[in-house]
């Protein structure tokens, strides 16, 4: 470390923050490695991670907004919906999404298990200052998943899991703007820069290009 003057002032050349980190975008899941995942929550019994994950998938949502989910927004009188609207934190717009069967069935078996009722968080902290999972917390959750697999923990975060079924979702039908609607966004650009497609359709492209 040394020192540097500018304008009569010192500066001390620190380490830059990000040197050693992975920046940018976290890449979304791979099928295979969620399945991974589920069948390790389900031997562990692992009722609230398996229903975590499954509905972080379904949804969609940013983690602001899954932690935030109160029962009655995804159950009514136990039952989990088929399909849940909500409110987004960041923009205040609401955004529809659907519940799967496995989603439902894990929902609901961690609703029981918990013995949750309607005006509950869906996903209570153990913690006694809060009432709900932070992000943090949520963070650190979907780190110790992906570690479980063999994956590196510092490569994924909770917006890997938001972007895993809106990239299959494009993926397999190219509707852009069902894509948009499903993930909430305001304009297309935002889903286009969220799920990298320019980058990934020039790729294809040029895959199947020979000269």
């Amino acid at each position: 470390m040394y020192e540097q003057v500018f304008n009569g002032y010192s500066r001390q050349d620190h380490r830059p923050w990000n040197k050693g980190r992975l920046i940018g975008q976290k890449p979304p899941l791979k099928l295979q490695e969620i399945w991974a995942i589920r069948v390790r929550l389900q031997l562990a019994r692992r009722v609230r991670d398996l229903a975590l994950l499954n509905l972080a998938i379904d949804s969609k949502l940013r983690g602001c907004d899954l932690v935030n989910l109160y029962v009655r927004d995804v159950a009514h009188q136990g039952q989990a919906l088929s399909r849940a609207t909500v409110a987004q934190r960041k923009t205040g717009q609401p955004v529809r999404f659907e519940l799967t069967e496995q989603t439902r069935e894990a929902v609901e078996a961690w609703i029981d298990h918990a013995r949750l009722t309607p005006n509950n968080h869906l996903f209570p902290s153990r913690l006694s200052a809060s009432p709900h999972l932070s992000t943090r917390q949520y963070a650190l959750i979907v780190k110790g998943w992906v570690s479980m697999i063999g994956l590196d923990p510092d490569e994924y975060g909770t917006h890997a899991l938001r972007r895993t079924k809106a990239t299959l979702i494009y993926r397999r039908t190219k509707n852009l703007r069902a894509v948009q609607l499903l993930l909430g966004h305001t304009k297309l650009e935002s889903t286009v820069r969220y799920l990298g497609i320019e980058v990934d359709d020039a790729l294809e492209i040029a895959e199947h290009t020979e000269i």
